[in-house]
């Protein structure tokens, strides 16, 4: 039986006050059973995008701790941003991810909005899946005229009642609540400051005025640079080359062409890998060739035999010891941590359906349950740890000519080291916990693997302190002493944890193991 995963994509008003996004981010991560993927802030939009996954009942507490430190630091009637919002968290989708039916994040999105309603007493409004009528499943629909036109609206226009809460604006505006398919969240910069021009054609490729079929745009100006901003709702049926490709044309009607694009978020490797199959001519790619996925699947058990069985870790292997920078110690700890969960996982395994054992089935089960949710976002972090370091450093590589471009690599440096540290935190943070079950792993699964439960602490362990490495080091580049006085004392937490289950370990394995240890 596999755990139910369940992404939600909160998106809040807010990017240019630091202090205010760790505390909404602190309250989301403060969630056992919740992990935090990715955090895109945009100063020009003024709107932060944040990412976590986990099981359903985590990642709904999650969003609602996010919301309720949103509604209480964030003024509408304060806020000024090129991104249209109605809210301090303006749009709260729920995505299924596996083992979890899109009803089910129906069911997330409804109750989670009646919560938010009643105790936070702010108006909801429920779109895409979860929507009420058909006009409102629309996010635009939604977010017309916005904050300021929405204040008055909403107590007069009986189109725009909420689905949930009060028929008034309160400082923190309303929020939108849904559940949807995998978006995908791109922007393509054009080589000009007209606005007129990115208007024109984002109107030429959204599908609600006739444009490509899963694709919905807007023109901004963000940083005296003219914007397509985009949302992919359907990216295997409207793919990203598409979309650029038909910007590329429009834009050329004008004289203009693409400077650069932009990802905000996250996206599937298989879009892309789709990306690169198209660009590339790659005819005869085959999905196999991904690293990653060899990774995944040996770590899943789903490979084939022979010799090829170690094609992927001989690769990662390879990669560490290449002498480039990436993937480095922060990639190597997350698959330490992954590798422990994994054998945490096997011993669970050999302890369920076991006579001798059955007392323990509910523990075992549960623990398996964690542990596979646990070993993924750990493998992931693999590869998030390796991207974090290159935006560090392709943060570095900004021009820095004139003042308004210093400022600008300055705050984008500032953004990227960030993350750098938040990926092997969560890392760290993760790790913790496998230790922790590999612990109970020792004290009650199987007996024959007591030394499997004894090797998942020792690697656990391993990934807790290169990841403390990792978040220290990047702790030396950031200026905000508040993010790093919250990394530093939660990391002291962390590792005085580890040496409790440490200890434990070793008595376990010396009482019930029968080993002799000093």
């Amino acid at each position: 039986m596999n755990t139910p995963i369940v992404e939600c994509v909160p998106n809040f008003s807010e990017a240019r006050r630091p202090e205010v996004m760790a505390e909404i981010m602190a309250a989301i991560t403060q969630v056992e059973g919740v992990t935090l993927l990715d955090q895109h802030s945009d100063v020009d939009h003024n709107r932060t995008v944040v990412t976590f996954v986990g099981a359903p009942a985590a990642v709904e507490e999650a969003a609602f701790a996010g919301m309720a430190r949103a509604a209480a630091l964030i003024n509408l009637d304060e806020h000024r941003g090129q991104h249209p919002r109605i809210g301090a968290t303006d749009v709260v989708p729920f995505i299924p991810i596996s083992d979890i039916k899109m009803q089910d994040c129906v069911e997330i999105a409804r109750r989670l909005g009646q919560r938010v309603a009643k105790e936070l007493e702010i108006p909801v409004y429920l779109y895409e899946e979860a929507a009420t009528s058909p006009e409102r499943r629309d996010l635009a629909w939604h977010r017309k005229g916005e904050y300021e036109t929405l204040k008055g609206a909403i107590e007069t226009d009986d189109d725009r009642m909420p689905d949930f809460g009060p028929q008034k604006l309160g400082p923190a505006g309303a929020t939108v609540v849904g559940a949807r398919e995998f978006l995908i969240a791109f922007n393509i910069y054009l080589n000009t400051d007209n606005l007129s021009i990115a208007k024109k054609i984002a109107k030429a490729i959204r599908h609600s005025s006739g444009g490509l079929r899963y694709v919905k745009a807007l023109g901004l100006l963000v940083e005296g640079q003219a914007q397509v901003s985009m949302n992919l709702t359907n990216y295997k049926k409207t793919p990203i080359a598409m979309a650029v490709e038909t910007v590329r044309r429009e834009a050329q009607r004008y004289g203009v062409g693409i400077s650069h694009t932009e990802l905000v978020g996250l996206i599937p490797q298989d879009a892309l890998i789709d990306m690169a199959v198209w660009y590339g001519q790659m005819d005869l790619f085959d999905p196999d060739q991904v690293l990653e996925r060899k990774m995944y699947a040996l770590l899943q058990g789903d490979y084939k035999t022979g010799a090829a069985d170690f094609d992927a870790t001989s690769q990662f292997v390879n990669q560490l010891a290449a002498g480039t920078p990436v993937p480095g110690g922060g990639s190597a700890s997350a698959y330490a941590g992954a590798m422990a969960a994994a054998l945490v996982a096997m011993v669970a395994r050999l302890t369920l359906g076991k006579e001798k054992y059955a007392d323990v089935q509910p523990e075992m089960q549960k623990t398996l349950e964690e542990i596979e949710l646990l070993q993924a976002v750990l493998l992931a972090a693999v590869e998030a740890d390796s991207a974090a370091f290159e935006a560090v450093m392709a943060a570095y590589r900004l021009p820095k000519e004139s003042l308004e471009e210093r400022d600008h690599r300055i705050a984008a440096i500032q953004d990227a080291t960030f993350e750098a540290a938040q990926v092997p935190f969560e890392t760290a943070r993760k790790s913790l916990r496998v230790l922790q079950l590999a612990v109970q792993m020792a004290a009650l699964g199987n007996l024959s693997a007591i030394t499997d439960a004894g090797t998942a602490a020792a690697l656990a362990q391993a990934a807790i302190r290169g990841a403390s490495y990792n978040v220290r080091v990047n702790c030396l580049g950031l200026k905000d002493t508040t993010r790093v006085q919250q990394f530093t004392s939660e990391l002291h937490s962390i590792e005085t944890r580890a040496e409790h289950f440490a200890a434990q370990l070793n008595s376990l394995l010396k009482d019930r193991g029968g080993l002799g240890l000093s």
